[in-house]
């Protein structure tokens, strides 16, 4: 039976087994994942508890107790380019203090708002900032009415934040700009009636998020943020690592967008081993972007005659990537063969059926290292608030981010803001069943999946380490960027908040 732990279910079986062998021990309870723990509902509706649920109080409290970043933050710690301002996680901190200190005591909502600040850290906030955290605060009250259906008062409150919000703004008026759009879209799914939306700009943008992969918007994102390439660089080096010097070498590559890491392993492989006689990628590719892998395929074919490289490419069409059969891998038992997945496992955590099929496959091939590069993030939960809550610190440091990089008036940037991380915010916020896709899992999650299918995590070396830390020397933001070390993987953040993980990993064959 597959195993349960990758969506919504509450309980699995914590004697994980493998072809009905067990793989490990038991499995503790995978606490805080799909559920809160509710040893206190009888409690949950006594004389003193009003108005606000206390999943989402346990929620908040824990979240704030978890993130490595202090409530005050030193000039020594803050980017020389944001001096002057705190980051956007810790407005979305302190917002989420006043909310739990006002959730804690009987109100009618709107009073709430003529309530004094309870912390101390407010004293040291500017006009402007102790704007924004009202702004997070309103929001955080409009969330917690929606998810008690509460549409009517929840609506009530997306209207006071539009009075400030902006898409062109500062980070936090654009996170909740297009957070209460995703709000509102719950709305109008849950009731059916179509409430208009009052918000300085409202409109949809003519850009199809999936074809961030190869556009130039990807491309500019790729040269100003520095996670894509600190991934990159490190996942090229995990391979080099495995495959060491044999002459032939086979990368399969489960979802190539640009290809442009490939390159870089093409310059490494003629610099390390000039003996190389074949190296062979393979991309997979649907009827919709078979077109973007051929040009794909077209630019990396003339980059390695630059190099006198033996190089061939296959592209292999599929309906759907999960429904590859061994034989079309067409692996040589004289290659060295490399998978790589990029941000691409999580697109099929909510088919988990497709999602085994595709590893089944992989399996059989029993490659030499597989590189998986994910999101480092909990947006899985069956609690619409505990989503909403992850939503709100992942893509809050994430626009804090896009200050720092880009400009306000960049277009990239307003693409990349507007349509892509739109479209997902909404997607986890206002969607439910099979219509919510993106279902992003942390690591820890990953590492039961993985080794319910028998697989052992491979240290990362330190030539992998280095090379991240390497790439990140070359950004102007290196000061504000987390490198750290979880276990055998590598994670990637923002002022201490982890938004990417890569690990490698390998089949153990019996």
């Amino acid at each position: 039976m597959f195993p349960n732990f990758l969506y919504d279910q509450t309980d699995f079986n914590p004697f994980l087994t493998y072809d009905d062998h067990p793989v490990h021990e038991p499995l503790p309870p995978l606490v805080d994942f799909d559920h809160t723990p509710q040893s206190n509902a009888s409690n949950s509706k006594s004389k003193h508890s009003d108005p606000t649920s206390t999943t989402s109080l346990e929620l908040l409290t824990r979240y704030k107790s978890k993130n490595k970043i202090p409530t005050h933050v030193s000039n020594d710690e803050i980017d020389p380019e944001c001096v002057g301002t705190i980051s956007t996680v810790e407005i979305i901190k302190l917002a989420a203090e006043k909310f739990i200190n006002f959730s804690t005591q009987k109100s009618d909502g709107y009073t709430m708002f003529t309530h004094p600040y309870g912390s101390s850290a407010f004293t040291r906030l500017s006009v402007d900032e102790i704007r924004e955290v009202e702004l997070v605060f309103q929001l955080l009250t409009a969330a917690e009415r929606v998810g008690r259906k509460q549409f009517e008062i929840g609506s009530k409150f997306i209207s006071r934040c539009g009075w400030v919000a902006s898409d062109d703004g500062t980070p936090v008026e654009r996170l909740v700009y297009y957070l209460c759009e995703a709000l509102h879209h719950r709305i109008r799914k849950e009731t059916g009636i179509p409430v208009p939306l009052k918000l300085k700009k409202f409109g949809l943008k003519n850009e199809n998020p999936m074809a961030l992969g190869t556009n130039p918007t990807f491309l500019a994102c790729h040269q100003t943020i520095p996670f894509s390439q600190v991934l990159q660089f490190c996942g090229i080096q995990a391979i080099l690592d495995q495959v060491g010097t044999s002459s032939k070498v086979h990368l399969i590559d489960i979802h190539i967008r640009s290809g442009v890491q490939w390159t870089a392993m093409m310059q490494a492989l003629v610099d390390r081993n000039s003996e190389i006689t074949c190296l062979k990628l393979t991309a997979f590719a649907t009827s919709s972007d078979v077109k973007k892998v051929e040009e794909t395929g077209k630019r990396l074919e003339s980059f390695a005659k630059t190099l006198s490289l033996p190089f061939v490419f296959k592209i292999l069409m599929l309906s759907d990537i999960s429904e590859v059969q061994k034989e079309q891998f067409e692996v040589q038992d004289d290659e060295a063969v490399a998978v790589y997945c990029q941000v691409i496992l999580r697109t099929m955590v909510s088919r988990p059926q497709s999602l085994e099929n595709l590893m089944r496959a992989i399996q059989t091939i029993n490659p030499l290292v597989i590189v998986v590069s994910e999101v480092e993030v909990n947006h899985n939960s069956k609690s619409f608030v505990k989503r909403f809550t992850e939503v709100l610190f992942f893509y809050g440091t994430y626009f804090d981010c896009l200050e720092v990089c880009m400009s306000r008036d960049d277009a990239h940037r307003g693409i990349l803001e507007g349509v892509h991380f739109a479209d997902g915010m909404k997607n986890i916020v206002a969607d439910e069943g099979d219509e919510r896709i993106n279902r992003s899992v942390n690591m820890n999650t990953w590492r039961l999946f993985f080794t319910w299918f028998g697989m052992v995590e491979i240290a990362l070396s330190e030539s992998c380490v280095y090379q991240a830390n390497l790439v990140l020397q070359q950004f102007s933001c290196t000061s504000s960027c987390m490198l750290e070390v979880n276990g055998k993987c590598l994670v990637v953040g923002w002022k201490g908040t982890p938004l990417h993980s890569l690990s490698t990993w390998k089949f153990v064959q019996e």
